[in-house]
């Protein structure tokens, strides 16, 4: 049984989240004991041993992947509880630890999209490599904005504040399970969850002793903005419009030009920005064919490739959202009408009207009114790390080159941004940026996008070196043809000239 003076002891460890925490030794407790843990704000919902192998998440059934990977869950202690940092606050999260073999370490992990459930396959990945884990649905039910119209504090708990205060509550339900804290706190997500953890390095820069950010979302309402224009270009006249059966012609013609910059010919460019792909080169000679682009067709490409600017001010609105190589996911940005994400941020977010149409988004004067608005919450973009950096925090980053959802330049210019700031003795030390060359939006593609973060991630603690590599791997029905090193940016993986070109092996890294 928890007693009263150990609550009170848990809840100071959670206010404070100090180096103490590695320290503290309190009392284990069963599992089911947890149920009666009291903090201000956090109502503990469920506190429930669940055996090896039984777990079944809420909702629809998982497919037969995910649901073998449920199957080899070892027993865990679960916990639920609901925050409520706000009067307006309903902050869900859950707590995963494993009843034995823990390893010390504490793993957050984060969400897509506008969140809004559980990361319940990222929680099982974590739990069955030994960590204690948590994730939160930031505060709201389903992956959809709808939930904003007229609740300003739940817009804030999704921007940053259930991120926070989810870390710090499953801390405190770790430390009253255990009997003592873990020795080291990890962050790791992709997309949103890139975008979630390089806000708590800057916001809250001692929740986590080390990040992996991945394809981070970040100045996420620019990146909804451009997303919203960007599909308005493609749209302006009748032959304009590429469909998607024009998509493999473009990305072939690209591949032709650009494949080979890097000496190897296997379907992925290494670097992309050294691509220079004219679509003139697939213009028609007469009428429009499958096999060949109108004029408009060819400045939608360019258009496509290029930044975004601001038609009122000429202002860049975000670096170039495609990339060459990117060209078989376009259907996402530029399809038969804008992100389903930009939609909602307008009609929910920025005009605060579900009758909202989006042919009504008019780029002169809705761009600027949608960032003025947001005053900077959603679009939270901070490159010094100073505090982070100070207790000796790492922030890994990835992204893949081919993700057709979120601009790979953003992380791009993020990393160069905070190196400006800092200088480049933090690269490698605390803060390092692998590009994935072919890999989509976090996973898929032609390209290498299978590789381990958590483990490059330890590496770099234990070391205080972040790898010099990062072997990565491509599989095909579940079985590796290709594996390749990732390369600290800028510098790209390059061919030796003999051995298998499939064989990480044979490439070394090296700058452009």
């Amino acid at each position: 049984m928890i007693t009263q003076m150990t609550r009170r002891l848990l809840f100071c460890a959670a206010l404070v989240v100090t180096p103490m925490l590695a320290t503290a030794s309190l009392v284990a407790a069963s599992c089911e004991s947890l149920s009666s843990l009291k903090f201000p704000g956090t109502r503990i919902t469920a506190a429930e041993s669940v055996p090896a192998g039984t777990f079944t998440p809420p909702g629809d059934a998982p497919n037969a992947s995910t649901l073998a990977t449920y199957k080899m869950l070892p027993a865990f202690c679960r916990v639920r509880a609901t925050l409520t940092p706000s009067s307006d606050s309903e902050i869900k999260i859950e707590v995963w630890m494993p009843s034995s073999g823990w390893n010390r370490k504490f793993e957050a992990v984060g969400n897509g999209g506008w969140a809004g459930v559980i990361s319940y396959p990222a929680l099982a990945a974590a739990v069955r490599t030994g960590y204690a884990a948590t994730s939160t649905d930031t505060g709201h039910e389903g992956n959809t904005a709808a939930f904003a119209i007229g609740h300003p504090e739940k817009v804030v708990d999704l921007a940053y504040r259930a991120v926070h205060k989810m870390t710090v509550n499953a801390k405190a339900i770790v430390i009253a399970y255990y009997g003592g804290a873990p020795t080291l706190s990890f962050w790791n997500g992709c997309s949103t969850g890139g975008r979630q953890g390089i806000t708590e390095a800057a916001k809250y820069p001692s929740d986590f002793n080390a990040i992996v950010a991945g394809a981070s979302a970040i100045n996420w309402m620019h990146l909804l903005v451009a997303r919203m224009a960007v599909n308005m270009f493609p749209h302006r006249s009748e032959d304009s419009y590429i469909p998607p059966s024009k998509y493999a012609l473009i990305h072939e013609a690209v591949l032709k030009v650009c494949d080979l910059l890097d000496g190897v010919k296997d379907g992925v460019i290494e670097n992309p920005i050294a691509c220079h792909f004219d679509p003139k080169t697939l213009l028609c000679k007469s009428a429009d064919g499958t096999d060949c682009l109108t004029s408009s067709q060819v400045d939608t490409v360019r258009a496509l490739y290029a930044p975004l600017k601001d038609p009122k001010t000429g202002a860049q609105v975000t670096p170039a959202l495609l990339q060459p190589g990117s060209e078989l996911g376009w259907a996402i940005l530029a399809g038969p009408e804008p992100f389903r994400y930009s939609i909602e941020a307008y009609k929910y977010v920025v005009f605060k009207d579900i009758n909202w149409d989006w042919h009504e988004f008019n780029p002169a004067t809705d761009i600027d009114l949608a960032i003025k608005s947001d005053n900077g919450l959603l679009d939270f973009t901070d490159p010094n790390l100073k505090s982070f950096f100070g207790h000796g925090g790492k922030l890994l980053m990835y992204h893949g080159w081919s993700d057709p959802q979120v601009t790979a330049m953003g992380s791009v210019n993020y990393f160069k941004d905070v190196v400006r700031i800092f200088g480049s003795s933090v690269v490698g030390k605390s803060v390092q940026l692998y590009m994935v060359p072919g890999m989509n939006h976090c996973q898929g593609g032609p390209g290498t996008d299978t590789f381990d973060k958590m483990g490059a991630i330890e590496q770099w603690v234990a070391n205080g070196s972040a790898p010099d590599k990062i072997i990565a791997s491509h599989l095909t029905n579940g079985t590796v043809d290709r594996t390749r090193p990732l390369c600290p940016y800028p510098q790209v993986a390059a061919y030796k000239g003999t051995g298998s070109t499939d064989d990480a092996a044979n490439f070394v890294c090296k700058a452009l």
